[in-house]
């Protein structure tokens, strides 16, 4: 799917978590798209989708890492921007996966951790 929205982002990275084997992937309570970092969710997953132009930050690994602990869940992120250097240093420290995506709509694996899930899935 072609991204040109924050909407298609976050289509985008629902389908591609459904690729990977987790099902029922949502976004919670049905609420708005905000301009910020949207969140999606399955059983024993955790993830935000990044559709700014900046690149996601350590504070928003950081959360998504806490919101993972809190449902006793794996935490994944995508952003449209990248990481910042000492997102991606603490997001490996953690074990997060994290995931680029481009405008074609393909996620991509950032780090060791994204790797790792996109080799075993679900």
């Amino acid at each position: 799917m072609t991204i040109r929205t924050a909407r298609d982002a976050v289509v985008t990275a629902a389908l591609y978590l459904r690729w990977l084997g987790f099902q029922d992937v949502r976004q919670p309570d049905g609420r708005p798209l905000p301009s910020t970092a949207v969140d999606l969710r399955a059983p024993g997953l955790v993830a935000q989708v990044d559709p700014t132009t900046a690149p996601a930050g350590l504070r928003a690994v950081e959360c998504v890492w806490l919101n993972g602990l809190t449902a006793c869940a794996t935490s994944v992120y995508f952003s449209l921007a990248g990481y910042t250097e000492d997102a991606r240093a603490r997001a490996d420290d953690l074990g997060i996966p994290l995931f680029v995506m481009d405008f074609t709509g393909m996620p991509q694996p950032v780090n060791d951790p994204a790797r790792d899930l996109l080799g075993m899935g679900a």
